[in-house]
Formats: structure tokens, C-alpha cells, sequence
């Protein structure tokens, strides 16, 4: 009888391992990315993605999401993907500072209105190959950006330029920082993830970020005043190590490229608008001061700054040989035709 049931359980044993492995996948692909596992652009947009990965390929693919910069670092998460400790990542392009430098032209006043339309233009740019070869060190699957970037603020109120003189303002991109400094304002380089704790200890006065941002980084607890002026929007990435991709067979490798490209970007872009609608609903909800400037970047008071700011970078690339004038001419075009 003992035996009987012995030989029972080991048969069950075996069928449950050979279960497993015909169901093992045969890809692992480890993403990392900073947002929080909570927030709703990790849930839709990569979460979204790793699944539709993972049903496409019928769980030949499988796809472990590493959220919150728990893998890798965000300035770090780039060459995280070049030296395989991820596979891939989402992140962006500024926290690589000069590495990106044709891409960043979309993150100047007047080219995105909205994260979709934005999305569009980045994408368009890149299949178009004018910004291409700064992504020769991975393969992009889909590039887009956010929204507008806004100033949010706690005990200040920003309502002219010279209101941002002295301000300690946390700011993304070096790109972003040369606006701020146009300002008067004092920037403060930092990722997203730590501007919380940075303003609640009174390290900085504000952040620029969108309102998707505010909402995914909790910045509506902290912040009291906001100016919608449209300084700015940030550029992003989903890439893949090389080597990884080439690796796979052809018909994985096929599931990869169906989510990968266009639709994918404004795709990831209509989320980003979702949830800046999200954030700013907080912001009304909470009574908070919302200060919206008249025309956005092209208001006449703030225009000649930011117009300024614009002039240096575009000037400042095309004394290094690069066709800054080209890229952002196609980008303020794409800008129109992608509305």
C-alpha cells in the first residue's frame, strides 16, 4: 500500500515538473523603470505592455517588472540596459546628460501641446532618422513623452518671471535648467522619485514636472500653488539590449516589433494626458491655488526667455556639427501634423 502510494506521488511529482517546464518561458525579459509600482503609468502603460508581451507570445515571453528604480538607479538605467542589468528599461533620455542631445530639442517651449501629440512627434522623429544614431548602443521599441510641464510650488506663487527669482526649482534636464536659470530661478537637478522628499524637508521651494508627475510622485500632498505655462516637456524611452533582442528567435522577435513603434508611443501618450487630468483634478479638489498663464510659453512676458533659452541650445549643438536647426524645423512641423 505504502509503495502504491509512493509510486502515486511521484508520478504526480513528474507530471507537475514536466507541467512546468512545457509552460516555462523561454525569454525573461527584466524591465526596470523609477516610477512607483502604485502609479497609474506603471500599471497601464508597462504593466499593459508586459502583458499584451506575454499573451502574444503565448508565455514564451515573460516580462518582470523592476518598478521604483529598485533594479537600477534612474541615471542609471540606461547603461543598466548596455551592460545587461536589465534587459530593458523605460527612462529618460536627459538623465543621461549629452548622450541625447537632438532628441531633447522636443523638450523646448511649443513643440508638445499634449503627451500624445508629443509622443507622436519623438516617434516620428525617430523613425524618420534624424535622431536615430543616439540610440545605437540599445534598440528603442517605442519613444514619447509626457505633457506639458508645469511649476508647482509650496508657499510660493508664481505669476511672472520675476516671481521665480531666488526660487529653488527641481529640474529635470540640463535643457530645463537653462530655462530655469533664464528665469532667475535656482535648479536643482534631480529625478522625478526624489522631488518628494526634497521639497517636504525644504530643500527645494517647487518642481517642474507635468501634472501626470504630480500625480504619480504625490507632489499634490507638498504643493499649495501651481502655474500652468507649458515651460517644458520631457522625453522618454522603452529600449531593449541588443544583444537580448538578436537573440531571440525570429517569431518572438516578431511579437516584440507588433508592440513596438508608432501606435505604441501614442498610445503610452494618451495614458500620460489621463493622468495629468488626474493630477490636476487633486490639485482643484485640495482648493489649491491654480494660476493658468495667459498664451502659455508664447505669453509676451515670458516668451523672450524662453524664446532666448531656445536660441542658446539650438545654437549651442550646431557649433558642435550637429543639425539642431533641422531637427527642431521637423519638430515644430510634426508638431502640427500629429495634432
Amino acid at each position: 500500500m505504502k509503495t502504491t502510494l509512493k509510486k502515486t506521488v511521484a508520478a504526480l511529482t513528474a507530471s507537475i515538473a514536466m507541467t512546468s517546464a512545457a509552460q516555462a518561458a523561454d525569454v525573461t525579459l527584466r524591465f526596470a523603470h523609477f516610477w512607483p509600482a502604485v502609479s497609474p503609468i506603471h500599471k497601464e502603460v508597462f504593466q499593459g505592455w508586459a502583458d499584451a508581451i506575454e499573451a502574444d507570445s503565448n508565455g514564451r515571453i515573460e516580462v518582470e517588472i523592476y518598478p521604483g528604480a529598485t533594479l537600477s538607479k534612474p541615471p542609471a538605467q540606461y547603461d543598466a540596459v548596455i551592460n545587461r542589468i536589465a534587459d530593458m528599461t523605460a527612462t529618460v533620455q536627459g538623465y543621461t546628460a549629452n548622450r541625447f542631445p537632438l532628441t531633447q530639442v522636443v523638450e523646448l517651449p511649443g513643440v508638445v501641446k499634449t503627451a500624445e501629440q508629443g509622443s507622436c512627434v519623438i516617434q516620428s522623429l525617430y523613425e524618420e532618422g534624424l535622431i536615430a544614431d543616439e540610440y545605437k548602443d540599445t534598440r528603442p521599441l517605442f519613444l514619447f513623452t509626457h505633457g506639458q510641464g508645469h511649476l508647482h510650488l509650496k508657499g510660493k506663487e508664481v505669476r511672472e518671471p520675476a516671481d521665480l527669482a531666488g526660487l529653488r526649482i527641481r529640474r529635470p534636464t540640463l535643457v530645463v535648467g537653462s530655462m530655469l536659470e533664464g528665469l532667475e530661478a535656482q535648479p536643482v537637478g534631480m529625478p522625478a522619485p526624489n522631488s518628494y522628499e526634497s521639497m517636504q524637508r525644504g530643500v527645494i521651494n517647487g518642481v517642474s514636472l507635468p501634472w501626470e508627475g504630480v500625480n504619480s510622485f504625490r507632489i499634490n500632498e507638498l504643493a499649495d500653488s501651481h502655474t500652468e505655462i507649458g515651460l517644458y516637456s520631457l522625453s522618454f524611452m522603452v529600449t531593449m539590449n541588443k544583444s537580448v533582442y538578436n537573440s531571440m528567435p525570429d517569431d518572438l522577435k516578431q511579437v516584440i516589433d507588433k508592440h513596438s513603434g508608432l501606435e505604441l508611443a501614442k498610445q503610452s501618450g494618451k495614458i500620460f494626458d489621463q493622468v495629468d487630468k488626474l493630477g490636476r483634478a487633486e490639485a482643484v479638489e485640495l482648493g489649491h491655488t491654480m494660476i493658468t498663464i495667459e498664451g502659455g510659453a508664447e505669453n509676451p512676458v515670458w516668451k523672450p526667455v524662453l524664446d532666448a533659452t531656445t536660441e542658446n541650445y539650438l545654437q549651442e549643438l550646431e557649433d558642435k556639427g550637429m543639425p539642431a536647426r533641422n531637427v527642431y524645423k521637423r519638430a515644430l512641423e510634426l508638431s502640427e501634423q500629429c495634432l
